[in-house]
């Protein structure tokens, strides 16, 4: 029966490299996808933070277009404003048109508006 044994352990023996083989081929194939999916899972998080730094910067760019805006806006209503004060400060004439400069009041300057000196003097 000795044989037998050393027959059995030889077999044991081959069975055994053949499965550490498998195993590390088994293994082998998982590091791997591992590894192709950790790059994918990266170049994803890269695509992200550049989308999201790209709608940052354009989000920027619409906020300081209405900030002009506003700014354009509100000198244009301060302009409206003294404009109805002076017609209804004058009861007896109306504004004339024709001598106020409206680019030279909405130009960027922050000193109040001034009314031309026909309509002040109504």
């Amino acid at each position: 029966m000795a044989p037998k044994n050393k027959e059995n352990n030889s077999d044991n023996k081959k069975k055994k490299q053949v499965s550490e083989e498998e195993d590390d081929e088994d293994y082998r194939r998982r590091r791997d996808r591992n590894n192709q999916a950790v790059k994918r899972s990266r170049v994803k998080s890269k695509l992200r933070t550049q989308q999201t730094l790209e709608r940052v910067n354009q989000l920027k760019r619409e906020n300081e277009l209405l900030e002009e805006k506003i700014k354009m806006l509100t000198k244009e209503l301060g302009f409206l404003k003294d404009l109805f004060l002076a017609h209804a400060g004058s009861s007896q004439h109306s504004i004339n048109f024709q001598d106020v400069d409206l680019n030279a009041l909405l130009a960027d300057d922050t000193k109040p508006l001034e009314l031309p000196k026909s309509t002040a003097e109504l």
